[in-house]
């Protein structure tokens, strides 16, 4: 199965990053992917926390949710919308949002909502982030089934970038038998250069899945600098495909037969003691 991972450099705009993601689903579909995955914040980097609270819908409605299940219904897709601020109550906006990840199957529906369980803080005398301002910490893991075009039936979990320190996560996932796990990101350029790519290697690794790692890249309207190197790795830690900076569309070829070679001849998923 080919999936895409989709590398972005989103704005203040709302509508122009949904233009821009649009742009890169076509690519994807284009090239022959099953699967396309947008990173965290894809429609919006904004220039202070409180602005994901102007653009949040309520979970089923909203323009950034219906122009996701537009394109996955007219290209044939699944699409993961990376991530995008839902409203904490259906009643109306919200002081605090989830930042929740959206599956939508080829014919347009929602089938999938995970809501990121870890928020990111981080302080140095350059740069300091605290999500917990804005953002609502999820509750539970989210996994969601997707046969591709052969009749492979693929288990896939769901993530959020900074999620990605947490390995008991993904464990969870394992256990119930995921094939892929979802990383898509905003990773900044500080930590993304210290650790993203050993994180990404060692959650493939360790649970002998392939991992799908979209990100943001390059420098923001609100001077937020992300580490980009959208990446996909197979279960035995190998890069099958990088885009390290800038705009575009990363794929590889993800082989079911290749994942189970891998965990028989290393079974350690079976010889796990706690």
């Amino acid at each position: 199965m080919k999936v895409a991972a989709l590398q972005m450099t989103s704005t203040s705009d709302c509508a122009v990053n949904l233009l821009q993601a649009l742009d890169l689903l076509r690519q994807a579909a284009q090239q022959g992917a099953e699967l396309a995955v947008l990173p965290e914040y894809f429609c919006l980097m904004g220039l202070r926390d409180a602005d994901k609270l102007r653009i949040q819908e309520p979970w089923g409605s909203g323009p950034i949710q219906e122009s996701m299940a537009q394109a996955a219904q007219s290209l044939g897709l699944w699409i993961v919308a990376g991530s995008l601020p839902l409203s904490a109550t259906l009643e109306g906006p919200s002081p605090q949002v989830y930042n929740s990840s959206l599956a939508f199957n080829p014919q347009g529906q929602c089938v999938a909502r995970y809501d990121k369980m870890h928020l990111f803080q981080f302080k140095t005398d350059t740069e300091q982030y605290d999500e917990h301002r804005s953002l609502l910490a999820g509750a539970k893991p989210t996994l969601f089934e997707l046969q591709d075009k052969s009749g492979a039936l693929w288990r896939i979990g769901m993530s959020i970038c900074y999620d990605l320190r947490f390995p008991e996560l993904y464990r969870a996932y394992a256990t119930e038998g995921a094939d892929i796990l979802l990383v898509p990101s905003a990773f900044t350029r500080t930590t993304g250069l210290a650790h993203w790519e050993t994180l990404l290697k060692a959650r493939a690794i360790e649970n002998l899945a392939y991992v799908v790692a979209p990100a943001q890249s390059g420098m923001h309207d609100n001077q937020r600098q992300t580490h980009g190197h959208s990446l996909l790795v197979d279960p035995w830690g190998v890069v099958l495909a990088e885009k390290t900076e800038g705009v575009g569309v990363v794929m590889a070829e993800l082989s079911r037969d290749a994942m189970e070679q891998d965990r028989r001849k290393l079974p350690a998923l079976q010889h796990r003691r706690l």
